[in-house]
């Protein structure tokens, strides 16, 4: 079986699907329109983001029988016309699910403590210690909307805090120990903090918007670690000028690529858009460039997380 990596990965990756008995091949350089050319030869791909994957594509993959992505989100995939022509799509979101957990708390945590604007001020000389007195997590209420893989993994890292965490998702009765399922309604009631982490789709795109966060009933803190399209960022610097929001952490950007891997073309990147400038100067705003899954540990168990369903479902000596 011939797989085609099209992004690089953890070495354990081909190394393993070796040792299993796949044919492994790389192409990190060629375009969409010259791997088309060629996909035909291949029964697997492996992939992160590097391009999309969309019907053109699928149709010249004629022997194609998986897709294997090294993340979590299918979104540069055309998932229904892919599953429709018989392709398996593998996702890993179990290997950097406690990455994200984890950078989810870190950015918290940082906001409520000034950690970044406090940094900045004594490097330049500063010492304002009134100026950046902080505030405790324990006492609030933290709201998770997409209680999947990785809002699991907030919610298992909040437990040492003595904090009521609830979530809201599509589907039902998804609630465990570590966060009670709850309405939209009551979260947007209950809710000191909120954060995100819904896959990219029709329903989610330009979800937080003015009258999403109108509908909350107290001021609250915004986390993203989730998907830039989900977030109306006019609308949030508006919310954060009103203070209806006390500040946000943003791992991912309204303005980011479908690759994920830059923010602007070479030719956009003296444009910056008025509300991502207000976000860049903003003190109660922290911003990341969609690394929350980002990690050393995270790189090789997506790897391994791809590895082992590729085995699973797809040993060599089946075809």
């Amino acid at each position: 079986m011939k797989i085609l990596h099209l992004d690089t990965n953890h070495p354990l990756l081909i190394n393993q699907l070796n040792d299993l008995g796949f044919e492994n091949y790389e192409d990190y350089t060629s375009s969409k329109l010259e791997i088309e050319t060629v996909i035909h030869q291949y029964e697997g791909i492996v992939i992160r983001s590097r391009f999309t994957i969309d019907k053109q594509f699928l149709d010249k993959a004629t022997n194609l029988k998986f897709i294997g992505r090294v993340g979590a989100g299918l979104e540069n995939i055309d998932c229904d016309y892919a599953e429709k022509k018989g392709v398996d799509l593998i996702s890993a979101p179990e290997g950097n699910r406690n990455a994200v957990g984890e950078h989810t708390l870190g950015m918290l945590l940082s906001l409520f403590n000034k950690l970044n604007k406090a940094d900045k001020e004594v490097r330049e000389g500063k010492w304002l210690r009134e100026e950046n007195r902080g505030i405790e997590l324990d006492g609030k209420t933290v709201g998770i909307i997409g209680y999947g893989n990785m809002g699991k993994a907030f919610a298992k890292k909040l437990r040492g805090f003595d904090v009521e965490v609830i979530c809201y998702d599509i589907k039902s009765a998804i609630g465990d120990k570590n966060a009670q399922q709850v309405s939209l309604k009551e979260l947007q009631e209950k809710a000191d903090v909120l954060s995100l982490h819904t896959p990219q789709t029709e329903l989610t795109i330009k979800m937080v918007n003015s009258d999403f966060i109108n509908s909350f009933s107290k001021p609250f803190w915004l986390l993203n670690t989730a998907r830039g399209k989900s977030v109306v960022t006019k609308d949030l610097v508006e919310a954060l000028q009103l203070g209806k929001v006390l500040g946000a952490g943003l791992d991912v950007l309204e303005y980011e690529k479908k690759s994920f891997e830059n923010l602007f073309t070479n030719q956009e990147i003296e444009v910056v858009p008025p509300a991502l400038r207000y976000l860049i100067n903003a003190e109660n705003v922290l911003l990341s460039p969609h690394v929350a899954g980002w990690t050393i540990e995270s790189k090789e168990k997506l790897a391994q997380t791809i590895v082992d369903k590729i085995k699973e479902n797809y040993r060599s000596e089946k075809f």
